[in-house]
């Protein structure tokens, strides 16, 4: 079969993965940029864009974000974030598309990026191993071995020189 570019290739819906990898990152400095200085919805003020996907396609991008809240104590409104990175796809889609130059747009999705969590999660428990760990040293500190030091040592047994001839 001859490709439409008649060179005797197959022709491909798909894009070079390094470029895929520059354009997710680059959609991603877009959104970050345009949500601190251009759009105004008090809802993202909290908003932090963590990364972006691009499918091999480059037709739909999925844009990662984190919300904290607007200080230590206060939990983040995550309905809130989403329903404004919702009402503001269509603005932002637009500036994707001024900003990266591609034949089609992507489509945005926007997902909550749950790697901060899970990082917390796994330092919490690697905390509570180390804390274990020291408590089980402090109680191995004076303790000594049960019955013999080496329960498993053989007897040595010597063959009698006369039994055997």
């Amino acid at each position: 079969m001859v490709a439409a570019g008649g060179r005797g290739e197959e022709p491909t819906d798909m894009a070079d993965p390094a470029r895929a990898r520059r354009l997710a990152k680059r959609i991603a400095t877009i959104v970050a940029t345009a949500i601190d200085h251009e759009i105004k919805d008090p809802r993202l003020a909290f908003v932090t864009v963590t990364d972006a996907k691009v499918t091999a396609d480059l037709h739909d991008a999925t844009v990662y974000y984190t919300v904290r809240g607007e200080d230590l104590d206060t939990e983040p409104d995550l309905a809130a974030a989403a329903a404004g990175l919702e009402k503001a796809k269509g603005v932002l889609r637009s500036k994707v598309g001024a900003g990266t130059g591609v034949r089609f747009t992507p489509t945005l999705t926007f997902v909550t990026d749950t790697v901060p969590d899970t990082a917390r999660h796994m330092e919490e428990l690697l905390e509570r191993a180390r804390a274990a760990d020291e408590e089980l040293a402090k109680a191995r500190e004076g303790a000594a071995p049960a019955g013999e030091p080496d329960p498993y040592k053989e007897p040595r047994v010597r063959p009698d020189d006369g039994d055997d001839l």
